[in-house]
């Protein structure tokens, strides 16, 4: 029995050292290739493992990403839209540092329809690819809404349902800096 173990034990080593080399270029033996080297599949490409063929996965339900914050406020509804004003509270301060990027934000994302300075004659609405006019952001009207409710129209879309949901696009902290740019227009 002893000499049984022994002879394991040797083959063992010898295998163990036919497997190493001092090449650093050869990985050596493999010996459980379909372990070591599993085939990799493109995004988009056909998958023979899953049932539904898909190599592109959805995240496990109830997942949310690392740092993501589920926004607590329903769609487009004027009485979200309120809420949102009366319980969300600008968490940045008016800085020089915001205001030039919170204008950076508004040249990308909302120049286009409310225009340059905010009185919604942005260019889809002048060259009538647009058929309504966007609101003003400079009028008394917004001048009156919360910081929260501009938050939440950026976010979700209007109610009215001609200006979209931005939130996909634009960072939660970029968003407050469009709403301190667009409450810097309106003093102007």
């Amino acid at each position: 029995m002893r000499k049984s173990v022994n002879l394991y034990l040797l083959l063992f080593v010898v295998a163990l050292t036919a497997a190493c080399t001092r090449d650093k270029n050869q990985p050596g033996r493999t010996y459980f290739p379909d372990m070591a080297y599993s085939p990799a599949y493109k995004t988009y490409s056909e998958n023979p493992v899953f049932e539904d063929g898909k190599t592109m996965r959805l995240p496990a339900e109830g997942t949310i990403p690392r740092g993501f914050k589920p926004y607590p406020f329903e769609g487009r509804s004027m009485q979200e839209q309120v809420k949102a004003g009366q319980q969300l509270e600008n968490p940045l301060s008016a800085t020089p540092e915001v205001l030039d990027e919170g204008k950076r934000q508004y040249e990308i994302f909302c120049i286009s329809c409310h225009g340059e300075i905010g009185d919604g004659n942005g260019h889809l609405f002048t060259s009538k690819m647009f058929p309504a006019k966007p609101r003003s952001l400079i009028d008394d009207y917004l001048k009156q809404k919360p910081d929260g409710e501009i938050f939440h129209v950026i976010t979700k879309g209007s109610f009215s349902g001609l200006m979209g949901p931005h939130g996909g696009q634009i960072s939660p902290e970029n968003r407050w800096k469009i709403v301190h740019y667009v409450r810097s227009l309106a003093k102007k």
